[in-house]
């Protein structure tokens, strides 16, 4: 049984902590917040009375061998960066495999720092993009890889939120379903200023993104973020419920949406139905984590979202944000500059 904590007790560490109930080999035993009260309301709600407001205390008493980083990348109205600092806080303090919630970077001071993390650290990184273990993706999924579709052709993928909040997820989908391919180079378009600046949840990014990205094996991708451009897949009137990727093939197509799916083959002809997003989610969170005790007890079993294959997928988002200030073709991967977002401001 792995003794696992969790660093952040606001919304979304909920959905960490209640699929639990689909972990098998894991328990988790400590929390830490820096507000007390949010603190000890998660605990009661969730039974752990282990419960600190220091993380280095939290690390050192408790020794976990998993912590969940349940955070935002930038501190809530202001522009202070706090993922890289508190990965290094985790690696320095030795614990095994972190989970960290999306996105890994936000701009190119981030993703350097992050990535010559990448390659020193020993604790097992990887990043919460957990769509890939939704039971009907991992179906879809099976489809593709089992020759249903043909050859893949084309991917369409898109979020009605902006890519700082749902771009990870969208493309951790493409990859997942090409077998981690790399993108060589990308084309992109950016629109809106107003998330630029303290943006809901510390997520900066411009409002719309879209971009037109190639492939190894000159497999096109197409992606869009934003309201403008991301399909309305859902009843849900938000932006977060919009998520979908679309794999056309030269046999038939699969596509999978926030709360529905579809697909197209040789021997099933034409199918569709609806999906509950909730009830998939929870289980995929838990399988999620199960992957990382995986890795954690065979080092061949890579988790799919392990850290340096999330900062392919957040350099390509850097890619198309460059892209669009610069109006050039970005070959990647690439080195984003600093001052990513003061050149975002600047040119939107």
């Amino acid at each position: 049984m792995y003794k696992t904590a969790m660093l952040g007790c606001g919304g979304r560490a909920r959905g960490h902590a209640d699929a639990y109930r689909f972990v098998k080999r894991g328990k988790l035993a400590a929390i830490c917040d820096m507000d007390a009260e949010r603190l000890n309301s998660f605990g009661d709600d969730f039974g752990i009375p282990s419960r600190y407001t220091d993380l280095d205390e939290m690390l050192e008493k408790e020794r976990p061998d998993v912590l969940h980083i349940v955070t935002s990348p930038v501190v809530p109205n202001s522009n202070e960066r706090i993922r890289y600092p508190l990965m290094k806080q985790v690696s320095d303090h030795g614990v095994p495999a972190a989970i960290v919630e999306k996105p890994i970077a936000v701009e190119g001071r981030d993703w350097n720092q992050i990535s010559r993390l990448a390659e020193e650290t020993k604790t097992k990184f990887v990043v919460n993009t957990q769509l890939d273990f939704h039971p009907k993706n991992l179906e879809l999924k099976r489809d593709v890889a089992e020759g249903r579709i043909g050859e893949i052709r084309f991917i369409d993928a898109s979020a009605r939120s902006r890519s700082a909040e749902q771009g990870g997820h969208v493309l951790q989908l493409v990859s997942s379903y090409i077998d981690n391919a790399r993108p060589v180079r990308i084309l992109g378009q950016i629109a809106g200023s107003e998330n630029l600046n303290f943006a809901p949840g510390g997520h900066p990014s411009p409002t719309h993104t879209v971009g037109h990205a190639l492939y190894e094996n000159d497999l096109h991708v197409s992606l869009a973020f934003g309201t403008v451009f991301g399909q309305k897949v859902s009843d849900d009137p938000g932006i977060y419920g919009h998520k979908r990727v679309f794999v056309a093939g030269t046999k038939g197509f699969v596509h999978w949406r926030f709360s529905s799916w579809e697909r197209s083959t040789v021997e099933g002809g034409y199918e569709s139905g609806p999906l509950n997003y909730g009830d998939q989610d929870v289980i995929a969170q838990g399988n999620f984590t199960e992957a990382v005790f995986d890795w954690l007890e065979n080092e061949n079993n890579v988790h799919p979202t392990h850290l340096k294959q999330s900062l392919v997928e957040n350099n390509l988002i850097l890619g198309m944000y460059y892209s669009g200030i610069t109006n050039e073709i970005i070959e990647l991967p690439f080195e984003p500059p600093d001052g990513l977002m003061d050149a975002l401001r600047e040119k939107l």
